[in-house]
């Protein structure tokens, strides 16, 4: 398909740069079966929902990934920054550096200044493995396992998406924000933003109204800010990222679905673990490893009966994965009204709640 297909403008002054407080108080466009528009707030979600509907959430858990230092090329220094996105064994990450020209295999580099840490005054140190095509280099630090985790915690930066990050710097308050209540398991370097709007209080009247909740874990990667450069959806790669759903969660989810409950994922990223781990039948399996699955319009949707989401970018693969689920003209009808009505965008922004184009 023609990704020109899923632009649309956007104004500026629509970009979230704060999530709403509280996080149930972000505004919620329902989008009915037959493209029909309603406006809540996230916190109506147990009057919107059914007993025995399930929400699939992701614990995954964003690592301040992003890392600032220097290149160290005998005499000469440049300053660089990294963003880790894939490890590859205790002392490896992959990352994408910027400026990326200005790396090479061999080249030294050392991140932060811990000077309140006396075996890393010196700052974390490491060296370019690898130079990829597209921005990426392999890195292999000094440190390793578990010190390595500590030192990257201690002098890493969260990776807010450019679209904020180019508005304003990245601050100590974001190091709460942009985690979900549910996260738990470390390897995201975005967070998976449909789950930032929940509450304890939220999920405490949820569970009340009889709506269930289970865990996934998809370690979101760079994928998610990447633009997608292509002319057609064909020619476009998807970056891989890793999975897991357990057995007992798949079976619980496969027996609410049985007794006439909804699966409602909370996120494109809960949506796509569920549709990699899925059978041809709908059914749930276990499942964990790498998944790079590309939804767009055409697909069928085998395990989820609802999607609770953000607000997306122009011509990504997320808009078109909404617009595979509920209706590519529906989408467009539904982000005209939102931008019109000044919903908030992107990952600090409002959500939708969308029900597929042909509503089970």
């Amino acid at each position: 398909m023609r990704v020109d297909l899923f632009d649309f403008e956007l104004p500026d002054a629509c970009i979230a740069l704060r999530p709403a407080k509280p996080r149930d108080a972000a505004r919620l466009l329902e989008v009915g079966p037959g493209g029909g528009l309603s406006d809540h707030q996230v916190r109506d979600l147990p009057d919107l929902l059914r007993p025995g509907d399930v929400l699939v959430v992701n614990d995954t858990r964003v690592i301040p990934a992003e890392l600032r230092g220097e290149r160290i090329r005998g005499q000469n220094v440049t300053p660089v920054s990294v963003t880790l996105y894939e490890r590859e064994g205790a002392a490896r990450w992959r990352a994408f550096a910027r400026p990326a020209r200005r790396l090479m295999p061999g080249d030294r580099l050392r991140f932060g200044a811990m000077v309140d840490n006396a075996c890393l005054a010196s700052g974390l140190d490491a060296t370019v493995k690898e130079k990829g095509a597209a921005g990426d280099v392999l890195i292999g630090f000094d440190l390793s396992g578990p010190v390595l985790d500590e030192a990257i915690h201690a002098i890493g930066h969260m990776p807010l998406p450019p679209y904020i990050a180019g508005r304003r710097a990245e601050d100590e308050r974001d190091r709460t924000d942009y985690q979900t209540i549910y996260a738990r398991e470390e390897g995201a370097v975005a967070a998976p933003t449909a789950g930032l709007h929940f509450t304890e209080e939220l999920d405490r009247r949820l569970a009340e109204a009889g709506i269930g909740r289970e865990t996934v874990t998809l370690h979101v990667g760079p994928g998610t800010f990447l633009p997608v450069k292509v002319e057609d959806t064909a020619d476009h790669h998807m970056h891989a990222e890793w999975g897991t759903v357990s057995a007992e969660a798949a079976e619980r989810l496969n027996e609410a679905r049985a007794a006439g409950g909804r699966i409602v994922a909370v996120g494109t990223t809960s949506l796509r673990l569920l549709e990699s781990a899925a059978d041809d039948s709908g059914m749930v399996q276990p499942f964990a490893g790498e998944t790079a699955i590309f939804i767009t319009p055409g697909y069928r949707f085998k395990a989820v009966d609802l999607l609770m989401t953000n607000f997306h970018l122009p011509r990504s693969t997320l808009f078109m994965l909404v617009s595979a689920f509920a209706g590519r003209e529906t989408m467009i009808a539904a982000y005209r009204h939102a931008i019109d009505t000044g919903y908030r965008f992107y990952s600090y922004g409002d959500a939708s709640l969308l029900f597929p184009e042909a509503a089970r």
